[in-house]
């Protein structure tokens, strides 16, 4: 059940926390990877890592796909790189994002555009790449990361509160219009979930954080996995225009 074999998946932001996760979780059920990222030489590592840990599916290896998300050129190159590499794009999972936090009335420009940029433009573009070959093979999984937050808001995070919240609302829209071709797309929305940021945390904060959420802790990368990994199946073809939230229960929405 939940197998992905023959499928292709490119999942964006793949060397960290949570993507790297996403990306475990997928090559474990036998897709293989496009790993795309803005650092190459992490890529690379992580790649090596993947393949050791897990295999490669037999289709061929997981291949590495440098791309700078700021950058619309690179951006729009980056679905026909990995149709061309892979063969075709069935799983597409927007994970990538950035922040740049600061309260609404000190925010500066930049800081606002460079977070809309990535986090919610970048996976318009790629969604919007993705829908021609997914509705050529009448197939396609689309998967975007969103954040507890883009529902509940977030003092200090006005940009990237209102670039999820957007995630979400574009997600919808799209799945309106290509649920016809088997195609279906869905959000993931994250609570916290332990990271290399969270674990800069003190234990009073952690504590703090911690008993907000009615679990009693964080969530692990492995938590997004498999959710990913399920809304990417064939058995969740019938599940669209849907948001996921992973959250131990912080916001029952």
């Amino acid at each position: 059940m939940f197998s992905l074999q023959g499928m292709n998946a490119l999942v964006t932001g793949a060397s960290g926390g949570i993507g790297s996760a996403i990306a475990y979780a997928l090559a474990k059920q036998g897709a293989r990877l496009a790993l795309s990222g803005s650092n190459a030489e992490k890529l690379r590592v992580f790649r090596e890592q993947l393949i050791s840990d897990v295999g490669s599916p037999e289709t061929g290896d997981h291949v590495a796909i440098t791309c700078n998300l700021s950058d619309s050129a690179e951006v729009d190159n980056l679905i026909p790189a990995a149709v061309d590499t892979l063969g075709g794009v069935d799983i597409l999972v927007n994970n990538a994002g950035i922040t740049r936090d600061g309260l609404a009335m000190r925010m500066k420009d930049e800081d606002w555009q460079a977070v809309i940029g990535v986090n919610l433009e970048a996976a318009f573009r790629l969604m919007r790449a993705s829908a021609r070959p997914m509705m050529k093979g009448r197939f396609g999984r689309i998967i975007n990361i969103t954040s507890v937050v883009g529902h509940t808001g977030n003092p200090g995070q006005m940009n990237y509160c209102a670039a999820k919240a957007g995630l979400t609302g574009m997600t919808k829209s799209f799945a309106q219009e290509v649920a016809s071709r088997g195609i279906t797309a869905n959000c993931v929305a994250p609570g916290f979930i332990r990271t290399d940021m969270t674990s800069a945390l003190d234990e009073k904060q952690t504590d703090a954080i911690n008993a907000k959420i009615p679990a009693g802790k964080m969530g692990e990368g492995e938590d997004i996995g498999a959710a990913v990994a399920f809304l990417a199946s064939r058995e969740a073809g019938y599940i669209t225009g849907e948001t996921i939230h992973v959250n131990g229960g912080m916001a029952m929405l």
